[in-house]
């Protein structure tokens, strides 16, 4: 099976995100820079941790008027990055204007993902800021508005991972953080499950961060993870 594990290298060290990079590359699909990473060390600090060959998700969360995150998203472009994420509250214009800013690449464009609700909030988090709905029904409202805005997929939660994918079909992009095996501590993600799981429910991508790069042996735990849902 093709590996469907990014592994979320979040570290400000350069260093460290080049050396975890080279030590898991063999055995997993890609890796997650986000914003803590990037404000550091912005296009040369993503350059050097690309130069290891292996594929990035860049996950800076773009959230602004639609022509601000057009050109965010341009600006990005020449990094190559294999996937770009937007939020998806920022509405249909800022979706649309996205969608339309990375088909200005030429050859392959990054994937971009809407981020629904974060996986660190729950339904009294939601209630907290004035969204006082299902969290299924919020999750699938911002997805079906991505789908609609031409964005390539979205960022969601295991919990509902196989609602998105009833409704929204087998093409679309389900990237699923909160990611944890049997063996590894929960931190502080609210909702997760194990891999095994979030595949079989429609997962098309994993991303998985703590149980790899605080491991003490990242390579091992980065194997270990596949060999179980090879298994």
């Amino acid at each position: 099976m093709n590996n469907p594990v990014y592994c979320a290298i979040d570290t400000r060290n350069v260093a460290t995100a080049i050396q975890l990079a080279a030590q898991v590359k063999d055995h997993i699909g890609g890796i997650k820079l986000g914003l803590e990473f990037f404000l550091a060390h912005g296009m040369d600090g993503y350059n050097q941790v690309a130069a290891t060959g292996i594929p990035i998700f860049l996950d800076v969360k773009l959230h602004d008027i639609p022509n601000t995150v057009s050109g965010a998203v341009k600006s990005l472009l020449p990094l190559k990055p294999s996937f770009i994420t937007v939020h998806t509250s920022g509405g249909a214009a800022m979706m649309k204007a996205a969608a339309e800013a990375a088909k200005e690449v030429k050859g392959d464009r990054p994937k971009l993902l809407g981020v629904t609700v974060l996986t660190s909030l729950d339904t009294n988090d939601l209630a907290s800021v004035g969204q006082n709905t299902d969290m299924n029904e919020q999750v699938l409202r911002l997805a079906k508005l991505a789908r609609e805005s031409g964005i390539d997929g979205v960022v969601c939660s295991p919990a509902e991972v196989s609602m998105l994918r009833k409704e929204l079909g087998p093409d679309f992009i389900l990237m699923v953080p909160g990611i944890r095996p049997l063996w590894a501590a929960s931190n502080d993600q609210k909702r997760i499950t194990t891999p095994h799981d979030a595949i079989k429910s429609g997962a098309t991508y994993l991303v998985i961060g703590r149980p790899i790069t605080s491991s003490g042996d990242p390579a091992g735990a980065a194997a270990r993870i596949f060999a179980e849902l090879a298994g």
